[in-house]
C-alpha cells in the first residue's frame, strides 16, 4: 500500500477543478462513506493519472484529451473484465467491475447515442468522400478525433463499418 499519494498539495492552482483534484475530494468522500467500491474506483483513477503525469514528466499536466483517453481505457478494461467473468459464470466476480466502471464514467463527457454517432459518421463520409471499405481508415480517423471521449472506438467502428458496406 502506498502511503501520502492522496494529499498531495495543490500548489495554488486557481484553475477550475482539475480531475486530479477532484478525484482527490471524491476519494474524501467515499472513504466518510465507507464506500469501498467507490474507493477503490477512484484510487484506480488517481493511480493511473499519477503514473501518466510520471511518464510524461513531473512538470507537465495532462490534457484533458489525455485524461478523457485515460478514463476510457480504465472503463474499458473494467467492462472487458466483467465480460470474461460473466463468460466463465462468475457473476460474483463481474459485478464489482460493472460498479466500478459506472463510476469511472461518471467523470467522462456524457456519451453520445448510436443515431448521434451515426449522424457524425454519415457527415464525416460525405466530407471525405469515402465509398467503401478501402477508406475505413481515413473515416475512422476523423471520426476517432471528432468523436474523442463522447463515444468508444468499437461502437464508432461498428457505425463506420455498417454505412461502409
Amino acid at each position: 500500500m502506498i502511503f501520502g499519494l492522496f494529499f498531495l498539495p495543490s500548489h495554488g492552482k486557481t484553475e477550475t477543478m482539475s480531475l486530479q483534484a477532484n478525484i482527490n475530494e471524491e476519494i474524501k468522500n467515499a472513504m466518510r462513506a465507507k464506500d469501498t467500491v467507490a474507493l477503490e474506483s477512484l484510487r484506480a483513477i488517481k493511480s493511473a493519472l499519477l503514473l501518466a503525469q510520471t511518464e510524461t514528466g513531473a512538470k507537465e499536466e495532462l490534457s484533458s484529451d489525455d485524461e478523457i483517453k485515460l478514463l476510457q481505457r480504465l472503463v474499458k478494461q473494467r467492462k472487458d473484465s466483467a465480460n470474461i467473468y460473466t463468460q466463465q459464470g462468475r457473476a460474483d466476480l463481474a459485478e464489482p467491475e460493472l460498479q466500478q466502471a459506472a463510476i469511472i464514467e461518471k467523470f467522462l463527457p456524457a456519451q453520445l447515442s448510436e443515431s448521434e454517432i451515426e449522424a457524425v459518421v454519415s457527415n464525416i463520409i460525405s466530407q471525405t468522400g469515402a465509398s467503401g471499405m478501402a477508406d475505413m481508415g481515413k473515416v475512422m480517423g476523423a471520426a476517432s478525433a471528432q468523436l474523442a471521449g463522447q463515444a468508444d472506438g468499437k461502437t464508432i467502428s461498428t457505425i463506420v463499418k455498417k454505412l461502409l458496406s
